[in-house]
């Protein structure tokens, strides 16, 4: 039974960690939290607007409003303030991936190199960064999401349609150049199968915790039994 429990354990530990382990977006030298950092330094909301899906405009809005209110007190209030607004930006970023936040990564946390390639490409207009990544066969197609993520860059960072436009290609982009199909679900739309993923993991702990609890409970009413039955006999013999 104890291996029973471990395996579970394991089990469950992979779900958690398999969908953010390649991740860039949810640490705090990411470019989810560089864009939090100029709307606070801007006091324009409309930086990071484009990386969340419409229907949370509002949470996003309030949370900005809350963490200018705060940060200005004092420098600790700052520091927490600050964090609780890129904590929500990134938690609604990943919910709008169809991904569960597991919280904000330090800055220095080690990224997938085909992540830093896709970064590099971008930075330096062209592909050579990715060439040894993807396979010949792939890298007309991704060639096309390029162009396309190429075109949309210059935007007006007021324009929050244009800037999501952007956001859309730019993840449909990293997605191929990762190696995980063009088909991924879009950031603006709030849900996906990785949105269902913590109601998977709290089925799973229910159930197991239904079988553990019948196998202890199994196992106490046959150690009642044999602790019980030899007086018993004897009181009958």
């Amino acid at each position: 039974m104890k291996n029973s429990i471990v395996s579970w354990l394991l089990f469950i530990g992979l779900l958690m960690t398999s969908p953010t382990a390649l991740a860039h977006c949810d640490i705090k030298d990411g470019p989810v939290v560089a864009d939090a950092q100029r709307a606070l330094e801007q006091q324009n909301i409309n930086y990071v607007l484009k990386w969340i899906p419409p229907a949370y405009e509002k949470e996003i809005k309030e949370a900005f409003r809350h963490t200018l209110k705060v940060r200005v007190l004092s420098p600790e209030a700052e520091q927490l303030a600050d964090q609780y607004f890129f904590e929500t930006l990134v938690r609604i970023h990943r919910s709008g991936e169809g991904m569960p936040f597991t919280g904000l990564k330090p800055a220095g946390t080690p990224v997938n190199e085909k992540i830093l390639a896709a970064d590099k490409a971008i930075a330096v207009g062209n592909l050579s960064p990715l060439t040894d990544f993807v396979p010949k066969d792939k890298q007309a197609e991704l060639k096309k999401h390029f162009d396309k993520v190429m075109a949309l860059r210059q935007f007006d960072v007021n324009d929050v349609a244009a800037g999501r436009k952007y956001i859309e290609a730019y993840v449909q982009f990293f997605h191929l150049a990762e190696g995980e199909g063009e088909h991924h679900p879009s950031h603006l739309e709030a849900g996906g199968h990785g949105a269902a993923l913590p109601w998977l993991l709290a089925g799973i702990f229910f159930l197991t915790s239904v079988f553990l609890g019948a196998l202890y409970f199994r196992q106490y009413i046959s150690l009642r039994h044999h602790q019980i039955s030899p007086p018993l006999k004897a009181a009958n013999g």
